[in-house]
């Protein structure tokens, strides 16, 4: 055994009351460190998964506060065979925050950086103790510097070392001190190693620009903020109750006036949320942060806006409701800074005097998040650009955040950089997958096709001759998660299958594709294409279950009574499966329905008469015996409490030269909800065996009790027609739903379920040893388990289910197939909902984008398209939010503009006009009173409003609902009928052909305009063809609003 060599660190600390504190610490040094360097010829055991490359010209060694300043820079992929020194984490920790700290260690933990720590602390001959009068930073590089010395002689000088840093002193004193170790500002590395790296020496300039801005305000006297309260005053007000931490949420409709931050209070006397009023009591607090609030006195309380405001108006109502808790922020736990998009203002030569400054404070695309100061050479080439930014600080004196550049996103209104910009601002990487991804992919072309292993097989329960396997999928679809079986046994019994696909086989623990796949958590899913979170030889070939074809498969089959369907038994496994039939949804509810599907099923092609006929009344018996189990398993959950909620879905048509035609609303089929309910069914009874297996490491899926403050619209929008919403209990909130029916209008119910959908928390996944086992339920399922195991081509959770399940009833080691301890689930459990959640939003702003391309060029006084039945929903001081049903849209309609005139539609058949007058507003309606007449909207009433676009140059674009009458509009009346059967998410599904284009045509086939390798270029980063897309948004979203109606995530 290695002796050990014990020092004592001697520390001194000044405390609070002025003293000096001496702390003795004992430390132990060793000379086995290991270097984890590739090139190590002293046999060196590696401790870490990630190791220092020897295929790369030289190792990286930044110094201390080059980790800190420039981690943009060192987070790039171009930059691998780093060497991250113990001291520098530590400086990185202590003193720039947790969050960077969490950057860099990712960096490490990514094998694809190839990057590694290598612990000099306690390598006997790197240690170096800090002399007596020695400055702290000086200490601090020679520690580096001499770690680095070491590093280079340990692996006998193969590889010179590059150290990193800004300070010159220290390159002009260590820079020819030892060959081969060479001290390097970061410019001039930059420069030297990677001069075709734009993007690296954008951000340093930028970076060096804002630390400079930050050093000359530092000198400054001037405080437009407070300073923020120590960490240990924090600390402890927290704890005895006089202080509130939580996340700071700014009003995106008011981001000058009104922040929240939501404190844990259960009693009902009080509410939950702190208003954060003013940039003053908001402290420089963004979006996002963690923060500290500390009440205000209750005569300094508030209430909030309940005016509307226009986007991009500065004009803000004075009309507040009742006053409620009110506080401002003391203290800072951890900043949630992350990538923003933002354009330069309009008046950039103003600024810049001429374009001769170089500090532009950037509006950003977010309204929540405040201007940005940044510091840029080359404003006047990005004045009509979306670029990304950082911020790095935010100093007392200064009014606004000051930033760096990070890219530029592209020409503003462009398709592809409006796309770019929700992204970023989502958070989602959306790269090429890497080299090293795509060579662990197996090969299937035509000259090498991939085959089955024989032993694998013989591994598995075969089905391929036993049982009648099919899918029932959207038009378009070539990508099959799960398919389904359903035959009746000797015994009586009847057998229900779900088998899914085994993406595990392919997608082997900490590979390449297991990290990314990680990484991305979730397939991205926007109005127009998709992100795919796995290669396309995967998502698309190999694990996709199409009709004809031999595939392996995680499967789950019941034994049911024949009469009631309850199960009495279950067996999980690995299978081989060939299913029989790829089914359309619409081919098989007209099977369902007794109507003629011979020439939708492609496999009975070339068929005689009977044999086709044989082969349909076996189909239609598999079908039929579906929905029969269906109704059977939803009516239990109906029971148990199971909320139905509502939502839309929309589909946006494009002609044959790619312009949005028509926004659709689609409908339900019985077939649709069959298929969900059975994928729910699977999803809970893996979720109950892999928790008995794993009862504290098992990952679920947790729709936890709404909030019942949350209720409030929905209570005030039932009260309003005489009914009472009882939200004690999701059976409680169902069978009240159930009650609340207007004869005369159908969009009421609907209206109160998406109000009840809004209400719900998110469902989340998390291991089950970090929550009491009382709270593993799904409210809006009404089930006592629940996770995710039936998607798992485009969600990493069901990866990781399916290797729990796997390891559960095949009673491997769960070590070795690396499934994560309940501390690493509930990391990850994170990170996934972070992902899924980001990805959500970014489809719902994706969905934003082409609504307001659809109305763009239309002329909204004469289009009948822009002129549609709008449903009174709420009311505010100055107007009204209302719901477009044709199209699934809800927003805000002014009756009083912001020079005090209020809207007179009191004339029929006449357009409104504006004119002096007042509003009244009472409980459940508002009146408009003129010198002529008085017009009062009541909830919903129906009324003919007209859409428009609301350009704005450094936002989104939004749209613009004006009154046309106080009255319904007449070609709308028959929407509420159609679609009372829709239970999904506002969604459009942006469809790439017209109905008379063949499925395969792409809204990228001018290769004219986007080049002839672009087809290409779209597998490279992921996305697969066009004619895919459909399959997989729909798929997704009826998971969304047919599965997980109450979830809200």
């Amino acid at each position: 055994m290695m002796d050990l060599l014990k020092i004592d660190k001697i520390r001194q600390y000044k405390t609070r009351q002025g003293f000096v504190k001496r702390i003795v610490q004992e430390h132990y040094l060793r000379e086995d460190v290991p270097c984890n360097s590739e090139l190590c010829l002293a046999g060196c055991r590696q401790t870490a998964n990630c190791v220092v490359p020897a295929d790369v010209t030289h190792y990286l060694l930044p110094d201390c506060q080059t980790a800190s300043d420039y981690l943009d820079i060192l987070e790039l992929p171009e930059l691998i065979g780093i060497v991250f020194l113990q001291t520098v984490l530590h400086h990185v920790r202590h003193s720039s925050g947790k969050r960077s700290y969490q950057r860099l260690y990712n960096k490490v933990k990514d094998m694809r950086s190839r990057c590694t720590v290598f612990a000099n602390e306690f390598c006997h001959y790197a240690y170096c103790s800090r002399e007596p009068g020695e400055d702290h930073v000086q200490w601090q590089f020679r520690v580096v510097y001499e770690s680095a010395v070491w590093y280079y002689n340990h692996l006998a000088g193969q590889k010179p070392i590059v150290l990193l840093t800004e300070n010159e002193k220290v390159i002009e004193e260590y820079g020819s001190r030892t060959a081969g170790v060479y001290v390097l500002s970061i410019g001039n590395y930059l420069n030297m190693f990677w001069p075709d790296l734009n993007q690296a020496l954008d951000i340093y300039e930028s970076l060096k620009a804002s630390l400079a801005e930050v050093e000359s305000q530092s000198k400054g006297s001037s405080k437009e903020y407070t300073e923020y309260l120590p960490m240990d005053v924090l600390s402890a007000g927290i704890k005895s109750g006089r202080y509130i931490d939580g996340a700071i949420r700014v009003n995106r409709h008011h981001a000058q006036e009104e922040a929240f931050v939501s404190r844990n209070i259960r009693s009902s006397d009080q509410k939950s949320d702190v208003l954060i009023a003013g940039r003053k009591n908001r402290n420089r607090a963004v979006d996002g942060d963690i923060v500290v609030v500390e009440l205000l006195p209750q005569a300094e309380w508030t209430g909030r806006i309940i005016s509307l405001k226009a986007a991009g108006s500065d004009d803000v109502g004075s009309e507040k409701s009742e006053s409620m808790p009110c506080g401002r922020v003391v203290g800072i736990l951890q900043r949630n800074w992350r990538d923003y998009v933002v354009s330069l203002p309009d008046d950039l030569e103003q600024q810049t005097g001429g374009g001769q400054s170089d500090k532009i404070l950037v509006i950003p695309w977010d309204y929540s998040i405040p201007k940005i100061r940044i510091s840029t050479r080359h404003a006047l080439q990005l004045k009509d650009q979306r670029i990304v930014v950082r911020i790095d600080s935010w100093e007392t004196d200064s009014m606004f955040p000051n930033g760096h550049f990070v890219r530029s996103l592209g020409t503003i209104g462009d398709l592809e950089t409006e796309i770019a910009a929700v992204l970023v601002e989502k958070n989602l990487s959306v790269g090429p997958f890497s080299e090293g991804l795509l060579k662990e992919m197996p090969e299937n072309t035509e000259q090498n096709p991939w085959v089955m292993d024989e032993d694998e097989v013989k591994k598995r329960r075969d089905l391929r001759r036993s049982h009648l396997i099919f899918s029932i999928d959207p038009k378009g679809c070539e990508d099959v998660d799960d398919t389904l079986s359903v035959r009746k046994l000797k015994n009586g019994r009847i057998e229900l299958g779900v088998h899914i696909a085994d993406v595990t086989y392919f997608v082997k623990p900490d590979s390449l594709t297991d990290l990314e796949a990680r990484s991305r958590s979730t397939t991205v899913y926007l109005a127009d294409r998709r992100y795919d979170m796995l290669p396309e030889i995967l998502s698309a070939q190999l694990c996709s279950l199409i009709g004809g074809v031999d595939r392996y498969a995680v499967s789950v089959v019941w034994q049911l009574d024949p009469n009631t369907y309850e199960v009495i038994k279950v067996w999980y496994g690995r299978t081989v499966i060939r299913s029989a039939y790829k089914m359309f949804y619409e081919a098989a509810q007209s099977l369902h329905d007794g109507k003629q599907v011979k020439d939708d099923i492609p496999e009975l092609d070339g068929l005689d008469a009977a044999t086709v006929d044989k082969k349909l009344v076996e189909l239609k018996w598999c079908v039929d015996k579906l929905m029969d189990i269906a109704r059977h398993l939803k009516a239990r959950r109906v029971v148990g409490g199971a909320v139905q909620l509502e939502g839309e879905e929309v589909k946006v048509e494009l002609n044959e030269e790619q312009e949005i035609e028509d926004l659709v609303p689609k409908q339900t089929m019985e077939i649709h909800e069959t298929i969900a309910e059975c994928m729910i069914f699977a999803n809970h009874w893996v979720a109950k065996k892999i928790a008995e297996a794993f009862s504290t490491s098992a990952l679920l899926r947790h729709h936890p009790l709404p909030r019942q403050d949350q209720f409030q619209e929905l209570l005030y929008c039932a009260k309003a027609k005489g009914y009472t919403i009882d939200t004690s209990s999701n059976k409680a909130l169902a069978d009240s739903l159930d009650k609340c029916i207007d004869s005369n209008d159908p969009l009421y119910n609907r209206i109160l379920r998406s109000l009840a959908t809004k209400a719900m928390s998110n469902a989340l996944y998390f291991s089950t040893g970090s929550l009491p086992r009382d709270q593993f339920f799904h409210y809006g399922l009404a089930l006592d388990r629940y996770t995710h195991f039936t998607s798992p081509i485009r969600r990493y959770a069901d990866v990781i289910v399916h290797r729990q399940l796997l390891a559960a009833v095949e009673e491997e080691d769960s070590n070795s197939l690396h499934l994560p301890s309940n501390k690493d689930l509930q990391q990850l459990s994170g990170h996934i909902n972070t992902k899924h959640r980001a990805s959500q939003n970014a489809q719902r702003d994706s969905q934003v984008l082409f609504q307001a391309m659809y109305f763009h060029d239309r002329d909204s006084t004469t289009d009948e398209r822009c002129i549609v039945d709008a449903v009174v929903h709420n009311l505010r001081a100055n107007g009204l939010l209302v719901f477009i049903p044709r199209y699934g849209i809800k927003g805000a309609l002014y009756l009083k503009d912001k020079e005090g005139l209020v809207c007179d539609a009191s004339s029929p058949g006449k357009t409104p006009t504006w004119a002096p007058g007042t509003l009244e507003w009472s409980e459940f309606s508002i009146t408009v009173s003129t010198s002529t007449c008085k017009t009062t909207f009541k909830l919903f009433d129906h009324i003919t409003v007209r859409i428009s676009v609301q350009q704005a140059r450094s936002h989104a674009s939004s749209l613009r609902f004006d009154l046309v009458a106080n009255q319904p509009h007449k070609k709308d009346e028959s929407i509420g009928v159609q679609n009372t059967s829709l239970k999904t998410d506002i969604i459009q599904e942006v469809l790439g052909e017209s109905e008379d284009k063949p499925s395969t045509a792409s809204i990228y086939d001018n290769q004219d305009i986007l080049g002839a390798d672009f087809p290409e270029l779209k597998k490279q980063y992921g996305q697969t063809n066009e004619s895919v897309s459909l399959y997989h948004l729909l798929q997704h979203l009826q998971e969304m609003g047919l599965e997980e109606s109450a979830d809200g995530s």
